[in-house]
């Protein structure tokens, strides 16, 4: 069984640092924001690091913890062999867990930590993910000086970083239940429409988690995807439907409910912290939204498979979250 209730596992506390771009879209309620891409510092790379150790720093300080008290660090980014959360993780003496997958690695740091809670193994878990957008497109995709041209289903890497702090300790935000994705190929090879590529996962994880915990979709109040873009977010309903009978208006997608239309990012944004940005930054501001589950999606490729033809494949990892008044 893919899916895990827990009994006593909350969120306690979040802190958010934004990009550029990302102070300008629908976001507002952020923590910081960066001025520009390099965050006083010398590289990109430099600069996503300082991000991750900000919200940390924010996160130990605002709820008057020590190093010590903290059992638990876990989570990832995009860059080759995570090296982003690597750096930023040996500033600290906590004990770590690296994650990886790709845009989905939130969620899956939630479950990964909500499971040592739950597990009586840690009393106090911090989950980490980050993305920049000039780390990331130079990776995966081309530097932006090479002006590459992109078509209308390519997203835009969100730049940003998100912390949490995961404890057994009662609070408004309760982590109710996982679901634990499987990789889904579909035979798709453009890595400049990752939306077609991950809304199956999104959908095949949807309907696990519904099926196992007997739930109806509209248990939720609103369903939030990860990174799927408006192209893929739209492939998302149409195969939630076809091949689940699973039909939903309450469904919001992370990378259409980032960015401004004006601000041109084509399909949407995407990146891990896109989907924790919106969360925390727009969903849960709203007040109105108590049961909320985020399905974080991933597209589980490298630029050399890509190269060599090969299809990608994705994952979905899906968080229930209950806000408690």
């Amino acid at each position: 069984m893919a899916s895990v209730k827990y009994k006593n596992v909350y969120l306690k506390d979040y802190n958010t640092v934004v990009g550029p771009l990302e102070k300008e879209s629908r976001l507002r309620g952020y923590d910081e924001a960066l001025d520009d891409y390099y965050f006083h510092e010398k590289t990109f790379e430099q600069a996503e690091v300082k991000m991750q150790n900000v919200v940390i720093d924010n996160i130990l300080k605002k709820n008057c913890l020590k190093t010590s008290e903290v059992d638990l660090l876990v989570g990832g980014d995009l860059t080759n062999q995570i090296s982003v959360t690597n750096y930023s993780a040996k500033n600290y003496s906590f004990p770590f867990l690296g994650l990886y997958a790709a845009c989905a690695t939130f969620p899956e740091s939630l479950l990964v930590g909500a499971n040592f809670i739950d597990g009586m193994n840690c009393k106090k878990v911090i989950a980490i993910t980050s993305s920049h957008n000039l780390t990331a497109e130079k990776q995966f995709r081309y530097p932006t000086e090479y002006g590459s041209p992109k078509p209308h289903t390519a997203t835009f890497t969100a730049t940003g970083a998100a912390a949490v702090l995961l404890t057994k300790e009662p609070g408004k935000i309760k982590i109710e239940s996982s679901t634990i994705g499987t990789p889904i190929d579909m035979g798709i090879k453009d890595a400049n429409n990752l939306g077609a590529v991950m809304a199956p996962a999104a959908a095949s994880t949807l309907a696990t988690h519904l099926n196992e915990l007997k739930r109806d979709v509209d248990y939720y109040d609103v369903i939030l995807t990860g990174d799927l873009g408006c192209v893929g977010a739209e492939i998302f309903k149409e195969f939630l439907k076809r091949t689940y009978n699973i039909k939903t208006k309450k469904h919001l997608d992370a990378g259409c409910e980032l960015f401004l239309k004006s601000q041109d990012t084509y399909a949407g944004g995407s990146g891990p912290v896109c989907l924790p940005l919106v969360l925390f930054d727009k969903i849960l501001m709203m007040k109105k939204y108590k049961k909320i589950l985020i399905i974080g999606t991933g597209a589980l490729h490298s630029p050399t498979l890509v190269n060599q033809k090969k299809s990608i494949p994705a994952i979905a990892h899906a968080i229930s979250l209950e806000v408690i008044d």
